[in-house]
């Protein structure tokens, strides 16, 4: 095996589509560019955004949204993940080793029946409850 024997897989590769080369390659005289017209010249360069003179879409549409760089909490239901109502103090470290959380999670609230039960366990400013 070496350099000079590799080749692509068999199908994987096309020619290139060879223009303006004769009528009988499909694609003569215009060269695929219709007749006349800004867009048959040579260097014509279509600007971006731009569609054909009518207002384009992004200038139609409305400048909102934002991204908000306020950190929401991951929501955890009690109810359906009991792992975390059987641990003894809870913080955001107990809570991961636990539950699979992405690392990104900085918060964590607690939601769910039984949720303001597991208020005195909590140890850790990270972890919060629903229900005061």
């Amino acid at each position: 095996m070496g350099l000079h024997n590799l080749q692509p897989a068999p199908g994987s590769t096309r020619n290139r589509k060879r223009i303006g080369r004769g009528q009988g390659s499909g694609t003569g005289k215009t060269a695929g560019k219709g007749n006349k017209g800004q867009k048959a010249r040579s260097g014509y360069n279509e600007k971006r955004n731009f569609e054909g003179g009518q207002q384009p879409l992004a200038r139609r549409l409305p400048k909102i949204g934002f991204t908000s760089r306020v950190v929401k909490p991951h929501v955890i239901n009690v109810v359906k993940n009991t792992k975390v109502a059987e641990l003894e103090e809870i913080t955001l470290e107990s809570i991961k080793s636990v539950c699979r959380l992405p690392k990104s999670v900085t918060k964590v609230k607690l939601i769910g029946t039984g949720a303001k039960d597991l208020a005195a366990k909590i140890k850790d400013d990270a972890v919060t409850t629903s229900g005061k």
